[in-house]
Formats: structure tokens, C-alpha cells, sequence
């Protein structure tokens, strides 16, 4: 049974669904990092657990209050309801400033991958002869997975789904971004900008009494492939978080070590000194998706110029994203403290 939560534990979890979903918004960074850090990764893994036959058969005999408080409602629902608040809010102005401030947002969120390494790592202590080649492995696939090119848009609604559960990875595994993933799948501008942007502009449309969306064949067709992917990701959620629910609790030192070497290994794909590269066709021109976007190819990386003052600034935006982890850690502590 779940001890009811103060008002302000409840704000908490409204926010802390306001960072996994604009962590989950940016490539290279993932939400369950913000999960694990501010520490309540387990107990979203657990209870994404609960979604299982049993709770769909409280659900199915009108049992509601049963079924909520089995599948820790109160929780789950005030962080999805941060996410998806995220998704409209926070995520878009994510948006603005990685178009005209794109070296210091990706600053920042170099700083806070590093300071989740050294929170994950710090208290630590099972390095030993098995976490230690799981740790390199971890460390060998991000690496590989940060210089992977991606693919072109494919609106496949098999696809679409595959995508989901894919990428939903981001939010159930620590270092593992999904909208990175997305990227190399080649859907990330159409499942995470045009499909959200089209059901933003459709809900602020209803809310006017403007029903003219409905003649609109592409953006019905975008909402189709919005509620495809949606489908997806909760499939994935709710299966991934059983298989990772099972790893942490038979092999959960060898997670944390694969975690670490994970997280540290994907620090290449959010190095901010970076220049997008676009794919070209034949004739030497950018190639374009089926929105007349430019399709990214790779990126290239190249070492910061110490005499431009814009490099300090970015240095000053990557310490701020450790101490906003080290923040959080020390938020944890004196929760613990008062707990």
C-alpha cells in the first residue's frame, strides 16, 4: 500500500515529469537519467510492473479505486501528466533555444550527463571481476551508438509503432536516448516536432470551436501517425519496464555498471562542439523529407577555440548542468533526512 503523498511531494512529481519529458525531447539525453538522479527510477519501473493482467481485470470488473491504487495511480499519473505538459510547454521553448542558442543548451546538457555519472558512480562500491566487463560493454555500445548515421523518414505505420516502443527506451533506460534513437530511425522530426506541433495546433483549434482540421487530410493523417506511435510507446513502457523490472532485481549491480558505462559512453553523441552534416542527393544539393526539411546525415565534432569568449560561456553552462544534478542529489539526501 502507497503512504498518500503531501501537496508538495505531488508538485514535486508534476515537475519531475516536466524533466523526463524534456529530457526525452532532446537527442542524447535521456528521461530515465532524470529518473535515476532525482531517485524515484525504481519505483516508475515498478509501477509501470503493475500494469499487468490483474490490474486489467480490476479495470474490467469496474473495480477503479482497486485498480488505481494497485498500479500506483497518483504516482504514475501526476509524472505522465508532467511529460505531457512537457511535451507542449517546456519542450518547445527546448526548441526555440536550440535554434538560436544551440551551444549552450547542448553545454548544459553535456554538464548534467556528466554530473549523473559522478552521482551513479560515486556511491558505487560492486566494481568487481562480472560489473567490470559489464561496465565496459555498456561503455562500447554507447560510443558505437554515437556515431551511428541516420536513417531517412519512413511514415510506415508498422514502423511508426516499432518506433514507439523503441524509443519509449529513453524513459525506462538510464543513458539511452530515445529521441536519439528516433534520429536514427530517421522519424525524429516527424514523430517528436510535426506530430506534437500538429496536435498542439488541433487542441488549441477545438478549444476556438475550429473544427476545420477535419478536412485537413495531412494533419489528420500526422494525428493517425501520432496515436500509432503513442500506441507504441505505452506497449513499450509497460514491457520494457517488466524485463527491467526482473534485471534490477536478479542482476541489479551489473545494471548500475552497464548504466554507468552507458551514459558515459553516449557523452559523444551530446558533445556540444559539434556541426550538423546533411545528407546530399546525386546533384550535390540537401535531400529533404517529406516536409521539405533537411535530413541530418551525421554530425561532425571539433575541439573548442579557448580564445572566443562564446566557448567560456559554454563552459559556464556545462557547469551549471553538474551542479544542477548535484543539486538534485543533495535535494534527495535531505528528503531522505526528513523522511
Amino acid at each position: 500500500m502507497h503512504q498518500p503523498r503531501s501537496l508538495l511531494d505531488r508538485i514535486f512529481l508534476i515537475i519531475k515529469g516536466l524533466g523526463m519529458g524534456a529530457a526525452n525531447k532532446v537527442p542524447g539525453v535521456s528521461g530515465g537519467i532524470v529518473a535515476f538522479v532525482v531517485g524515484f527510477y525504481e519505483e516508475f519501473i515498478y509501477s509501470l510492473q503493475k500494469i499487468n493482467w490483474k490490474a486489467m481485470k480490476l479495470l474490467f470488473n469496474g473495480r477503479f479505486r482497486s485498480f488505481y491504487r494497485y498500479i500506483n495511480g497518483q504516482f504514475l499519473g501526476l509524472l505522465i501528466f508532467g511529460m505531457l505538459v512537457s511535451y507542449f510547454s517546456v519542450s518547445r521553448i527546448l526548441d526555440y533555444f536550440l535554434e538560436v542558442k544551440e551551444l549552450y543548451v547542448w553545454s548544459a546538457f553535456f554538464g548534467m550527463i556528466i554530473g549523473s555519472i559522478i552521482y551513479i558512480a560515486k556511491d558505487f562500491g560492486h566494481w568487481n571481476k562480472r560489473t567490470i566487463p559489464a561496465g565496459i560493454i555498456g561503455l562500447l555500445i554507447g560510443i558505437s551508438i554515437s556515431f551511428l548515421s541516420p536513417a531517412k523518414e519512413n511514415d510506415n505505420l508498422l514502423f511508426i509503432f516499432l518506433c514507439g516502443i523503441i524509443s519509449v527506451s529513453g524513459m525506462t533506460l538510464p543513458g539511452l536516448s530515445g529521441s536519439f534513437i528516433l534520429i536514427l530511425l530517421g522519424n525524429y522530426v516527424l514523430l517528436l516536432v510535426d506530430s506534437v506541433n500538429a496536435l498542439y495546433d488541433t487542441m488549441s483549434e477545438v478549444f476556438r470551436g475550429d473544427l476545420s482540421f477535419i478536412k485537413n487530410s495531412k494533419r489528420l493523417n500526422t494525428l493517425k501517425i501520432l496515436a500509432v506511435f503513442t500506441a507504441g510507446s505505452a506497449t513499450g513502457l509497460v514491457t520494457l519496464s517488466h524485463l527491467l523490472g526482473y534485471v534490477l532485481k536478479h542482476f541489479k549491480h551489473m545494471t548500475t555498471a552497464v548504466i554507468i558505462g552507458f551514459i558515459t559512453g553516449s557523452l559523444g553523441v551530446v558533445w556540444p562542439w559539434k556541426k550538423t552534416i546533411f545528407l546530399l542527393e546525386a546533384n550535390g544539393l540537401p535531400a529533404l523529407d517529406s516536409n521539405g526539411d533537411k535530413i541530418i546525415s551525421n554530425y561532425e565534432r571539433y575541439n573548442p577555440d579557448w580564445s572566443q569568449a562564446e566557448t567560456w560561456y559554454a563552459m559556464l553552462f556545462l557547469a551549471l548542468g553538474i551542479c544542477i544534478l548535484l543539486g538534485l542529489d543533495w535535494y534527495g539526501k535531505i528528503r531522505k533526512e526528513n523522511e
